[in-house]
């Protein structure tokens, strides 16, 4: 039987049509605004993204945000480990929140904001005194929604505890080490006895780091006592940021007695080479986590080039 003109153009058109449905998902040229096509369905008790040292490079954070969302678009939770924006004035804040809520149907419910040093510059005005110290801090809980630069939250059941500098860039103080008051550090202490069971993990933050393989780099002020109340508890996961360096080079340390992870770093990465450190700007790195009880496995990822650079089990 002879099919009819109208018959054929419909069927031309449906074929057409397939055709590029099945070229865009073969070579990946999927848009951003279809990227759910490309999510994956994974099953974790609680998964989570960590960022670092975002510096306020919207470009880049744009491109981590659909990436990740690409991974898991059922992720729990993201956390921004500090140095978020460069400079912490509210312009810088208001660009990033603009970004954000932009990109509010690929973020998880949850999005917590921590403080780095970077938050506590304003290269125009040099070193803080006591109330641009204030002003910072202000700028930061607006973003935040903090009502101080540490503080904790339990999701799916675990621990996220976060901690932060409380005095940077002012006279007689480092401009990038974190300085921890007793009030901060006594609160730890409470908040990693909170419900704490063991073998289960806790999850800590700070932006600055513990130890890095640039020689020669402190990162916090109170080293000594913030390492002898964590050594308490070897279930604690700490996570830090702040160095920049290659997620190939540092990414976990075991049995500190309890674990470091590196965050790696947004905006670009740095390579030590001695008592120097070269600048990798085409780099974008940042970490995907799943948790099932005792067992957490953390995965290194590439933004840049979209693939994964490691992946380690840490279990007690």
């Amino acid at each position: 039987m002879k099919k009819s003109k109208p018959f054929i153009i419909i069927l031309s058109i449906t074929v057409i049509i397939s055709s590029t449905v099945i070229y865009f998902k073969k070579y990946n040229a999927i848009p951003t605004d279809s990227v759910e096509a490309t999510s994956v369905e994974r099953k974790a008790e609680l998964s989570f993204f960590v960022l670092g040292d975002v510096h306020g490079n919207i470009d880049k954070l744009n491109k981590a945000i659909v990436d990740m969302y690409s991974e898991n678009k059922n992720v729990d939770a993201l956390i921004l480990n500090g140095d978020n924006v460069d400079q912490g004035t509210p312009s810088q804040y208001e660009a990033l929140k603009s970004t954000l809520d932009r990109n509010k149907k690929y973020l998880p419910k949850i999005v917590i904001k921590n403080i780095g040093n970077h938050e506590y510059f304003d290269y125009i005005k040099g070193q803080n005194g006591p109330e641009e110290l204030n002003n910072f801090k202000n700028n930061y809980y607006d973003f935040s929604g903090e009502k101080s630069v540490y503080h904790d939250k339990w999701i799916n059941g675990y621990h996220f505890i976060s901690l932060g500098s409380e005095s940077d860039n002012m006279k007689g103080l480092s401009a990038t080490s974190a300085t921890l008051s007793k009030e901060q550090l006594s609160w730890l202490k409470v908040k990693l006895g909170e419900k704490y069971e063991n073998r289960k993990p806790v999850f800590v933050f700070l932006h600055q780091h513990l130890n890095t393989s640039i020689q020669g780099w402190t990162g916090v002020v109170q080293r000594k006592e913030l390492v002898d109340i964590l050594s308490k508890y070897p279930d604690v996961i700490l996570f830090t940021s702040h160095t920049h360096v290659l997620l190939s080079i540092d990414n976990i340390k075991l049995n500190q007695p309890f674990s470091i992870v590196h965050t790696g770093a947004v905006t670009y990465s740095i390579l030590p080479e001695n008592y120097k450190v070269k600048r990798l700007y085409d780099e974008s790195q940042g970490l995907y986590v799943e948790v099932n009880g005792n067992k957490t496995v953390i995965n290194g990822r590439d933004f840049a080039k979209k693939t994964w650079i490691f992946s380690k089990e840490i279990s007690k």
